[in-house]
């Protein structure tokens, strides 16, 4: 009886060492960034309104092509009208006030200066009179002292009409480049398409109300689509223009989608600690719809055989504990390719090693 426990014990002490044995696998190894997003159309934009009013027409339906410069919608706003109306008719206010304001100062400089000339006759006239003795130093003084006055008189009224004139043509000015900015607010109320595409979206319908900087539309060309993605911050050092990318599409579940990393934009979003990745798409590739949902492998590198371990057995400072000659030994090992469950193994062991947990 005693026998028969001394062996069971043996068993179970043997299952339990065997169960915490393993042996490295060779198989194919990726390691990959994770990324999701969205599929969209080549040069796909939104249209933005740019005043705020009603709408009043719309001019095309969602899937009409249309070509640079056409008319999509119209927006009627009589804030915008009357503040063009406004500028325009203080633009022609100030036009039709310039020449009866710079004639009647022109007049009144033009008789100071006859006054200042006759005065400075006068003068001249009453000088040489003095020299003869034929009239007083009072009479004198008093004749200088009128030409001095029409004088000045003349130069207040040359200067009021130099500095009215440049006035009036800055007040012209002004309102010159008020109306011509109030006239291209009121021409904002068309808005066109800026590219050769498709109206992939209406986002508002006729009649009602829209407000500036407000998406009304998205266009775009759906011949050719990209993968407008996002990845996590901490990974922004590994990804890399011209790596591949495998991509899962919900719309296509049963098929992986190749494509290549275009650009890794250089500003991660605060607010989501994430960064905008662009992918285009390589080889054939199913029906697309712009705004269809994609999660996205980015491949960093992988193996077709690898030496791989689970990545738990790995000990501080890259070692493994192995059985060499039934003795339990702990040996360095380097790491290659790692996935968050397993490591490839470049150095340390073998495929026929013994590892234990």
């Amino acid at each position: 009886m005693t026998a028969r426990l001394i062996l069971l014990a043996f068993l179970v002490w043997s299952c339990n060492q065997n169960k915490n044995l393993t042996t490295p696998q060779v198989k194919p190894l990726m390691e990959a960034v994770y990324a999701s997003g969205f599929v969209v159309s080549d040069q796909e934009y939104q249209v933005f309104s740019q005043a705020d009013g009603t709408l009043t027409e719309i001019l095309v339906h969602e899937g009409e092509s249309v070509k640079k410069g056409t008319a999509i919608m119209k927006i009627e706003s009589t804030t915008s009208l009357a503040r063009y109306y406004q500028a325009r008719e203080t633009y022609l206010q100030a036009l039709n006030n310039k020449n009866p304001v710079l004639n009647e100062l022109t007049a009144l400089t033009e008789n100071a200066r006859a006054r200042m000339q006759l005065d400075s006759i006068n003068l001249g006239r009453i000088a040489n009179l003095l020299k003869a003795n034929a009239t007083t130093r009072v009479e004198y003084d008093r004749a200088e002292l009128q030409y001095k006055s029409a004088r000045n008189d003349f130069e207040v009224s040359r200067n009021r009409l130099a500095k009215t004139k440049t006035d009036l043509e800055t007040a012209i000015t002004n309102a010159r480049n008020q109306m011509q900015i109030a006239e291209e607010e009121s021409g904002n109320h068309t808005l066109r398409s800026d590219i050769d595409g498709v109206v992939l979206k209406l986002m508002k319908e006729q009649g009602e109300l829209v407000r500036r900087s407000e998406v009304v539309a998205v266009v775009g060309q759906p011949a050719h689509f990209y993968l407008k993605l996002t990845i996590d911050e901490l990974d922004v050092h590994r990804v890399k223009v011209g790596q591949p990318a495998l991509i899962k599409i919900d719309a296509f579940a049963d098929q992986i989608l190749n494509g290549t990393v275009t650009k890794v934009y250089p500003l991660v979003d605060t607010r989501q600690q994430s960064l905008r990745v662009d992918v285009a798409f390589q080889g054939a590739v199913p029906a697309l719809v712009s705004g269809m949902a994609a999660e996205v492998n980015i491949v960093l590198q992988q193996k077709e055989a690898a030496l791989v371990i689970p990545k738990q057995l790995v000990q501080p400072g890259d070692s493994l504990w192995v059985m060499v000659n039934q003795k339990k030994q702990k040996v360095k090992i380097v790491r290659g390719i790692e996935t968050l469950d397993e490591v490839e193994v470049l150095s340390g062991i073998t495929r026929e090693s013994i590892i234990m947990n």
